[in-house]
This record gives C-alpha cells, sequence and structure tokens, in this order.
C-alpha cells in the first residue's frame, strides 16, 4: 500500500528567506509547503511566517505552531496535534501533515534518528514488506532544493510528532 500527495517542496535556504532565519526556518518552510498545496492562495512569505508563528534561533516548538497558526488561519481551519494513525489517515484524505522529528525535547540524545530537530511536510506513506515507510520533503539545505526522501517509521518513531491542519466546511 502507498500513498503519496503531489506536494512541491521549498527549500528553508532559498535565497528569498531571510539568511538569519534560513537555519532554522524549518517549521514555516513546512506551514508554508502544506498550506500551499491546501489552499494555493497564501498570503504569507516564510519570511512572515517565521516571525507570525514564533519562529526562533532554535526551532519552532509545536505548541507554539499549533497555537499561531490557529491565530493566523482562524476559525476556518482546525489546527492540532494528532497520532501517526490520525496523521495517515490525512494523507489518504488527501492532506499532508507537519512532521516533528525532535531529539532533544523527548530526551532522545543518543537515538539515531534522520534528523536530530527539524520540521518537515509528511507527504505519504509505503508499506512494504509488513514495514512503514514515510514519505517527506525534506526543506532542502545550501545551495540545494528541497527532496522527497523515504524514511522507515522504525528507525525514527521515538522521536516523531504530529500536527494535522484542515480546513473546516463554513
Amino acid at each position: 500500500m502507498s500513498v503519496q500527495l503531489n506536494v512541491t517542496g521549498c527549500s528553508q535556504y532559498d535565497k528569498s528567506i531571510h539568511p538569519n532565519y534560513q537555519n532554522s526556518a524549518c517549521g514555516p518552510t513546512t506551514i508554508y509547503v502544506i498550506l500551499n498545496y491546501l489552499n494555493g492562495n497564501l498570503n504569507f512569505s516564510i519570511n512572515e511566517l517565521y516571525k507570525k508563528l514564533g519562529g526562533t534561533k532554535i526551532g519552532l516548538f509545536r505548541w507554539r505552531l499549533i497555537k499561531n497558526l490557529r491565530k493566523l488561519l482562524g476559525s476556518n481551519w482546525k489546527v492540532s496535534r494528532c497520532s501517526l494513525n490520525e496523521a495517515l489517515e490525512q494523507l489518504d484524505q488527501g492532506r499532508p501533515v507537519a512532521m516533528k522529528f525532535d531529539r532533544y525535547f523527548t530526551f532522545q540524545w543518543k537515538y539515531k534518528s534522520n534528523f536530530k530537530y527539524h520540521w518537515v511536510p509528511l507527504i505519504g506513506y509505503e508499506i512494504k514488506n509488513n514495514e512503514l515507510y514515510l514519505i517527506l520533503h525534506d526543506n532542502g539545505w545550501k545551495n540545494r532544493d528541497s527532496q522527497i526522501r523515504k524514511v522507515r517509521y522504525a528507525d525514527n518513531y521515538k522521536v516523531l510528532s504530529y500536527v494535522k491542519i484542515e480546513e473546516v466546511d463554513a
């Protein structure tokens, strides 16, 4: 079984992003990519999202992302933490999910995961040989666009959290 949404990624190191924000712009970049996919009429740049969501030099805390994105989007949107199963359901329904790798605040300093502390758009999943693989945009690197990557869930599960973003019926 496999699902992969046709989401256009973006690098957090894009020239349009303020140089002081780039190293910690993964959260705002993730939200920018997801909202562009869901809405297409996004009126915010990544720089504006960095400020409005409460980005810091050490990143964007999940609770702050949820609180500030709810304010920013208003009552027509539902933004909340979700489980892995809910995240997979969101993908099945055609909605990407914000996924965070976080070794530090989960106290998993020595755990070997694909990223130490990083937000990414979760755009799909694949079940192969009874193993779950998550498909994501990696938000790029200096002089490199975002790339689609497949990571093994079993190698990362201890440090992952998810935020779903849904437009509600008006």
